[in-house]
């Protein structure tokens, strides 16, 4: 992986799925909605001053958001950060940087 640049599409583990969980409720209240569905599907991540993550996230049978969540260094004790997102994304739609 090239320093500074995203790493490729992942398949969504455990620990991307607790990070996708945290910032949920940031997400719903910048939507004013909530959604039931929350599955994290797939993402990226890139190594910045901590870290940013791309995530697929399925929220409903056929609509998807992409979230980017920023990690801060383990020695700054900061919360994750839902930094942006897109929504009405479909399945097939490839995660970039945005």
């Amino acid at each position: 992986m090239m320093c500074g640049a995203p790493s490729a599409t992942q398949p969504a583990t455990d620990e991307i799925q607790a990070i996708a969980d945290k910032v949920k409720s940031q997400l719903e209240e910048k939507e004013n909605k909530t959604f039931p569905v929350f599955k994290a599907v797939e993402f990226k991540s890139q190594v910045v001053a901590g870290r940013n993550l791309f995530i697929k996230v399925q929220v409903a049978d056929d609509d998807f958001v992409h979230l980017r969540v920023f990690e801060s260094l383990p020695h700054e004790n900061k919360p994750l950060t839902l930094s942006s997102y897109q929504t009405n994304k479909s399945r097939h739609d490839e995660l970039t940087y945005f």
